[in-house]
């Protein structure tokens, strides 16, 4: 049907101070209703003031009614926000209209057409536990085995492929990869499948499944293209491919009028393609909606000068970008202090002193944040505030020592040192899982209750006796003779080496090895970052006693605190004060990002580095060490590529007196051969090979040398310009001699 035709605009002299108060571009991006739009909101520049005034706009104009617009949030809180403050801006409720998340939009759409999916309107949503549980009973009566494939490992899977708009019809044979011997493909067929008989779906199917319907019924697609006139979507630079397709199929023009679509995003923000986000989405938006008005948000409420050049001199660096500078009307403040460091210890011991500094300034902690690449960075920082009495809180995820594969890793330790520690031994008598069940356990305690001894002592009595399943008594008895040799082997070895055996013999390292889920890499870091802590101490029970005073440190969160977080969660966040500690090639950039996807790796991790300077409002340090322990291992660090990207007018570079001169120079030599590598990589992919350039150096077998990714190393054999090289972190590999430079 046909639209009422809207009213005018409002007024010049009724106009609300909302909209007056708007700068040219976000008023812009407010009166920009008729089309396709793209807004690219950039850090602190008032996205979500110009997001609630546009939906008021449209409101108090009469350009729609509430049931016509279409609005989609990341999270709820968000919509929950912009529903109040719309409300807030047009002085009554907003009802009736489509405002939420994706899901919530699609679960609202599919309990209208159920049928037409396969479905009862009363369908149930899995959450994720009811999904592995599913997978798991499938896996099961194919035979597989969950021990070697987890069920968990085959959820990520599929959620991968529903985040990608791929049915289990759509998955091909490079799609199905070696997962239960490349059966994951048929796996997820018969899961779907269970998934109908239940009258259910998982949270992939909420999108995946609206998609079909919009597509096997033009008649509904069409209804809904005529019911939404304006459609906003907000953070579209985070959208994945199911998203995409979902609001490309309602954005289309329909008889009778066209759906208005309005895409709020940055895509110099767009930081989550490890979970499906596809930068591309917001980078076509032109091609994908030709004639589209795109309106930059530039102007930053939030940072200096300064910080605002720095931001846009790195960011400048990445070529798939839209482009834009941020500027501000404010004094251009302090400079970005660059600072170089020995190690990562004197780094978080700076970082304590300048966080002490500042609040004796009356300084809040609370306007304070140290923002690190990875989860294991945290730890120094934790152990330094301690030390130091300093309130903090991580974001985002436990404390170090209470995540969960810490516990899990220092209850081997604990139940090592003290066999008659229950808790301990109980949290990983099945971790990872080796067949000894909740009624195994329940046997134990029964045992050491009538006879007033440890559960380990229980152990060993049971398993010479048949009250346990036979393969419940050997899983056990194989547990207790690892405890028994693992405590002989610290009679002769260092606690540090003794932790590596474990967690490996254990087979709990395995485990993460084997999980594909987004979090697993994170946790394998953590449990080397654990044993690289040992390393702090004389023996194993000066450490477990270190950690159980650390435990014990003040947990409650009242009053101000620094905040420590990474980089991906403190994204939307700003604070006054902020540290950026780990500015070194092979911690950020990420080396598995650069690893794994290349030039977009590389510029998602320049993205990553641009938000973290832009959380800053007034003050921002950058530090970098000449050496950091990693996992265990001394290196010696070459600072950040990005550190060259800063420019220098608006950036003060410094070291600490504990970099001597001759580690300046080390630094110095370093970075130098670090640009020489940089300049052969060029040179030579004007031509596409690896061919060395003029500056390429002549190396012989026995010369120590430098290479960029995997550090130092041994030549073993020359072989024209193929190098075979032991590296010292990494171990043998062949590379290309371009690549290298002499040490």
């Amino acid at each position: 049907m046909t639209l009422p035709a809207t009213t005018s605009p409002i007024p010049p002299a009724a106009e609300p101070e909302w909209l007056t108060s708007l700068n040219t571009a976000q008023r812009a991006a407010v009166e920009a209703t008729e089309g396709p739009v793209l807004v690219l909101a950039g850090a602190g520049t008032g996205k979500t003031r110009t997001l609630t005034a546009r939906l008021a706009y449209l409101l108090r104009t009469g350009k729609a009614r509430p049931g016509e617009i279409l609005a989609v949030t990341f999270t709820n809180k968000a919509a929950q926000e912009m529903t109040e403050r719309v409300a807030a801006l047009i002085g009554r409720p907003v009802e009736n209209w489509w405002l939420g998340t994706f899901h919530a939009l699609g679960v609202r759409i599919l309990r209208r057409h159920a049928e037409l999916v396969g479905l009862k309107p009363g369908f149930s949503i899995l959450d994720t536990d009811d999904q592995v549980r599913l997978l798991k009973q499938v896996m099961e009566a194919e035979g597989i085995d969950d021990k070697k494939w987890p069920a968990r490992v085959l959820a990520a899977i599929v959620q991968r492929w529903k985040d990608r708009g791929l049915g289990p019809e759509n998955i091909n044979v490079a799609d199905a990869g070696d997962f239960a011997g490349g059966r994951s493909a048929a796996l997820y067929m018969q899961y779907q499948n269970r998934l109908r008989i239940l009258n259910a779906v998982d949270f992939g199917d909420l999108l995946l499944l609206c998609i079909k319907l919009f597509q096997r019924h033009p008649d509904i697609l069409s209804e809904y293209q005529q019911r939404f006139r304006y459609l906003l979507v907000d953070e579209y630079q985070d959208t994945n491919v199911a998203q995409y397709l979902w609001l490309r199929l309602l954005a289309q023009n329909v008889q009778g009028g066209a759906s208005h679509i309005c895409c709020v995003g940055d895509d110099d923000q767009s930081i989550y393609g490890w979970r499906g986000a596809e930068v591309g989405n917001i980078l076509r938006f032109e091609r994908d909606f030709p004639g589209a008005t795109v309106v930059r948000l530039e102007q930053n409420y939030r940072s200096t000068g300064h910080i605002l050049g720095a931001a846009a001199g790195l960011i400048s660096h990445n070529e798939d970008r839209l482009g834009k500078t941020l500027w501000s009307a404010d004094a251009l403040g302090e400079k970005v202090q660059i600072l170089a460091l020995w190690d990562g210890e004197e780094e978080a011991r700076w970082v304590g002193d300048a966080i002490e500094t500042l609040q004796r300034q009356e300084i809040s902690l609370g306007d304070m944040a140290v923002l690190v690449r990875a989860g294991w960075q945290t730890r120094e920082f934790e152990e330094r505030f301690m030390t130091l009495g300093l309130p903090y809180r991580v974001i985002g995820g436990p404390r170090f020592y209470e995540r969960q594969e810490i516990r899990d890793a220092l209850a081997y330790l604990r139940v090592v040192a003290q066999p008659d520690d229950d808790l301990a031994f109980e949290r990983i008598i099945n971790v990872p899982r080796r067949g000894i069940g909740t009624a195994t356990v329940q046997t134990l305690h029964t045992l050491g209750r009538a006879t007033g001894c440890s559960l380990m002592t229980a152990a060993i009595q049971l398993c010479t006796t048949d009250e346990l399943k036979p393969a419940a008594r050997r899983a056990l008895a194989k547990l207790i003779a690892d405890f028994d040799r693992w405590r002989d082997l610290s009679r002769d070895m260092s606690h540090v080496e003794l932790a590596g055996i474990i967690l490996d013999e254990s087979g709990y390292t395995a485990m993460w090895q084997a999980d594909r889920s987004a979090e697993a890499p994170g946790r394998l870091e953590n449990l080397k970052e654990l044993v690289a802590a040992l390393a702090e101490f004389e023996n194993l029970n000066g450490f477990l006693e270190h950690v159980a005073l650390v435990m014990e440190n003040d947990g409650s969160t009242e009053g101000a605190r620094v905040s420590i977080m990474t980089l991906h969660g403190a994204k939307g966040l700003e604070f006054d004060t902020v540290f950026l500690p780990g500015w070194e090639e092979g911690v950020f950039p990420n080396p598995r990002s650069l690893d794994e996807n290349g030039a977009a790796g590389l510029e998602e991790e320049r993205r990553l580095a641009y938000v973290g300077i832009t959380r800053a409002r007034r003050r921002l340090t950058i530090l970098s060490v000449a050496n950091r322990r990693i996992y265990g291992t001394w290196q010696s660090c070459i600072p950040s590529r990005f550190l060259d990207e800063l420019p220098a007018e608006d950036i003060e570079r410094s070291g600490s007196p504990g970099l001597s001169a001759g580690a300046n120079r080390a630094v110095g030599v370093l970075r130098e051969m670090r640009t020489g590598w940089q300049r052969a990589q060029l040179s030579s992919s004007s031509s596409g090979g690896y061919a060395p350039d003029d500056i390429y150096d002549e190396i012989a077998t026995g010369d120590r040398i430098f290479h960029v990714k995997f550090g130092m190393g041994t030549v073993l054999a020359t072989d024209m310009d193929r190098l075979t090289i032991a590296f010292d972190a990494a171990g043998e590999k062949t590379v290309v001699a371009g690549f290298v430079r002499k040490a």
